[in-house]
């Protein structure tokens, strides 16, 4: 399969890109490799500079970066341009935070001293998804720049140009030509390169079955893995004080890249004496987002990215209604030559619904009524996935009680989904393995080389 610009609001095809062959393949882990041997001498200063430059770069491109994804996946214009803008922070903040991420730390020990040196590893494989072509590279390619490792990077198919738009960039910026290289590369290609010795981690952000994959390859040959994973996150309601601002708040990170974020909140859980009046206003909310052209910024629903996951979220959402669920807005495609799915809010989903158990990945939400704090933790913990999670109270100290009790790599008092330069980003169980952002996101490919002087 090519790599393509298919337009996901007109189903048009822009363009083609060829994949690498074999052999470019394999050149392009050697010259990575051989840049890791000099980027890694470089001093600290100098790669600080650099991603200043990247992240003014970022801020200076920004329209005509947000275009391209606009075209390539769908998003919404101004989300494009706010997709940069937390790309030009992640720069921003390893550039600012690098040097005393990667200080030596001393150790207090019997018998003389030692100290933790902070190291890269080396050449690593990036596989990034559709969903935040930028945004994802960023928080993979920021901190291990900074710290010296060098980077082959496999964008998603449908990315191509935003791809290339990155490459292009961060050379500007100064990174040398070898030490971030973009590669159109197939599964196989990456399978082989993992196989090579001068190859040291991957990190992949994408489906539950490509990271399994990806994993299963890195662990035969002894790589490190990073894994970014899929997500169906809880958003429990135990009180409000002002119910519309509540569900507001939920709609917003619900609907954020027209539903097709790993930790935006997919299932609903209210406790009953709110559950009918949030049910109905949550509806009605979904109710008011209307089609058009995401290049235009007064459209407020984009198309999904592409024809066949907007059918697959059709096929989800008519699965539940067969078994019983009640459909009580959108959930159909919207008709017309774009991957367009009306928003949809489902009730009454039981354990056997595809709703129940997979990530909806797009404009929907399934509800659950909770008659109790303890109920609404067992439906909120009954998930195979463990990325956020957020509970909204009027009380804080009630909301984080409450929050303390769940299976999530990330939990949010009053607020749902979102991300930060300086927050750690990842989860537990088939929601990944590893942390990016903030101190964390340094340390996953980092050599934390222990030197020891006996007394």
């Amino acid at each position: 399969m090519m790599y393509q610009v298919l337009n996901p609001a007109t189903g048009a095809l822009i363009e083609e890109f060829p994949t690498a062959t074999d052999a470019q393949v394999m050149d392009a882990v050697a010259r990575s490799h051989e840049a890791y041997l000099s980027w890694r001498g470089t001093s600290i200063e100098d790669r600080v500079l650099v991603a200043k430059r990247a992240a003014a770069l970022f801020r200076e491109r920004t329209d005509e970066l947000a275009a391209i994804i606009t075209q390539e996946m769908g998003k919404r214009i101004e989300e494009s341009r706010g997709e940069l803008q937390i790309v030009c922070d992640i720069f921003t903040y390893y550039a600012e935070n690098g040097p005393s991420l990667m200080a030596d730390e001393p150790l207090a020990i019997e018998g003389g001293a030692a100290v933790i040196q902070k190291r890269p590893l080396g050449a690593l494989i990036g596989i990034m998804p559709w969903n935040y072509p930028y945004y994802q590279v960023a928080r993979f390619a920021a901190p291990n720049l900074i710290l010296g490792n060098t980077i082959l990077l496999k964008h998603a198919r449908n990315c191509p140009r935003s791809a290339a738009a990155i490459e292009r960039l961060l050379h500007d910026a100064g990174v040398p030509r070898d030490a971030y290289i973009n590669l159109y590369a197939t599964g196989d290609q990456i399978a082989a390169m993992l196989a090579d010795d001068r190859i040291q981690g991957v990190s992949l952000t994408g489906s539950e079955r490509a990271g399994a994959a990806v994993a299963a390859v890195a662990g035969t040959n002894l790589k490190k893995c990073v894994l970014e994973l899929g997500g169906s996150d809880p958003l429990i309601v135990l009180d409000a004080a002002d119910l519309d601002k509540t569900v507001d708040d939920a709609v917003r990170a619900r609907m954020g890249n027209c539903g097709q974020a790993c930790n935006a909140p997919k299932r609903m859980i209210v406790l009953g004496g709110l559950y009918d009046a949030f049910v109905s206003k949550l509806a009605g909310r979904m109710a008011e987002f209307v089609p058009g052209d995401p290049a235009d910024p007064r459209t407020t629903l984009a198309p999904l990215s592409s024809q066949a996951a907007a059918d697959e979220l059709v096929e989800q959402i008519r699965d539940a209604v067969e078994q019983g669920a009640s459909l009580l807005v959108g959930g159909h495609r919207i008709d017309g030559p774009g991957a367009y799915v009306q928003p949809a809010v489902l009730t009454g989903v039981t354990e056997e619904m595809r709703a129940h158990r997979e990530e909806l990945f797009g404009p929907a939400v399934v509800v659950y009524r909770a008659d109790s704090e303890d109920e609404a933790v067992a439906l909120a913990n009954d998930s195979v996935y463990g990325l956020g999670a957020s509970v909204f109270s009027a009380d804080p100290d009630r909301a984080r009680r409450v929050g303390d009790r769940l299976d999530a790599g990330m939990v949010s008092i009053n607020a749902a989904g979102g991300s930060q330069a300086d927050l750690p980003f990842g989860g537990i169980k088939r929601s990944g393995i590893g942390r990016e952002l903030g101190p964390l996101g340094m340390e996953e490919f980092m050599n934390k080389r222990v030197v020891r002087i006996p007394s």
